[in-house]
């Protein structure tokens, strides 16, 4: 399993992002498998698509979801603390809400890979202590 960012959703549909060749590249090196998101990185991703092209690429970005390789993640009903905890803890990053959301994915779920192009994840700590391995 292998977390996704917001970054890599967009610059996968969008053939005029900075990222969207290194993405490609990256995604057709990775195993076979699964990429897990969040809903407040596919929430991020669908307003950046909508607002490049329309209703096009975010079509395209719902057919990812719905028939291929990326699945979004539920999170635990108590998981509001953790988020804001991760907020508070990397407010100097600033660290938003959807990266929050990954972070805490990750602990839940046990992973600590993660497709970004956010050089944040860099800094992140899961529980405090590891670090993610970075695929971008």
């Amino acid at each position: 399993m292998i977390l996704c960012d917001t970054g890599p959703l967009v610059a996968i549909v969008d053939e005029g992002d900075e990222y969207h060749v290194r993405c490609l590249a990256a995604l057709r090196r990775m195993p076979a498998g699964r990429l897990v998101t969040t809903w407040p990185c596919l929430t991020e991703a669908m307003y950046l698509l909508g607002r490049r092209g329309g209703f096009l690429p975010q079509d395209e970005l719902w057919s990812f979801v719905e028939d291929g390789p990326v699945v979004v993640d539920q999170p635990a009903n108590d998981e509001s603390a953790r988020l804001r905890g991760l907020m508070r803890q990397y407010h100097d990053a600033p660290m938003d809400f959807a990266d929050a959301s990954l972070v805490a994915a990750a602990e839940r779920l046990g992973t600590r890979r993660i497709f970004t192009v956010d050089h944040h994840f860099l800094a992140y700590r899961l529980h405090g202590r590891h670090r993610f391995d970075v695929i971008a």
